[in-house]
């Protein structure tokens, strides 16, 4: 079952949207718009863009996330071998999160097809 958008009128009387998981878990509340049209037209344009949307990450790296937060390891039984770390690849590039992507870097949308040739009219049906 997919999410569920609820519209509602906020604390201030202005119209708002809510999109719900099929838990109730709220995922995500709107803007304020001044009636319910706008609020219909938002939840269009959120059903329209949101499963094409490119991913920004804003967070700090990881280093800096858990550089004051460093746990001492557990003790390690006796029996096991330690392990030196497997050496980072040289070609290694991050995947996934990374640099925004800018239309020029795009290689073409795979949704687009490649326009066909003319077909020649002969006056023939």
């Amino acid at each position: 079952m997919a999410g569920v958008f609820e519209v509602f009128v906020d604390a201030e009387s202005q119209f708002r949207f809510r999109l719900k998981a099929p838990d109730g878990t709220v995922l995500a509340i709107s803007a304020p718009f001044e009636d319910k049209r706008a609020a219909a037209a938002g939840i269009a344009n959120v059903r329209e863009c949101a499963g094409t949307g490119l991913i920004t990450d804003l967070s700090p790296a990881a280093s800096q996330v858990t550089a004051g937060a460093v746990q001492e390891p557990a003790p390690a039984r006796a029996s096991a071998p330690k392990q030196a770390p497997l050496p980072a690849r040289a070609d290694h590039r991050r995947q996934g999160f990374g640099a925004k992507r800018t239309p020029s870097d795009a290689t073409g949308s795979p949704l687009r097809r490649p326009a066909a040739a003319p077909t020649r009219w002969t006056g023939a049906a």
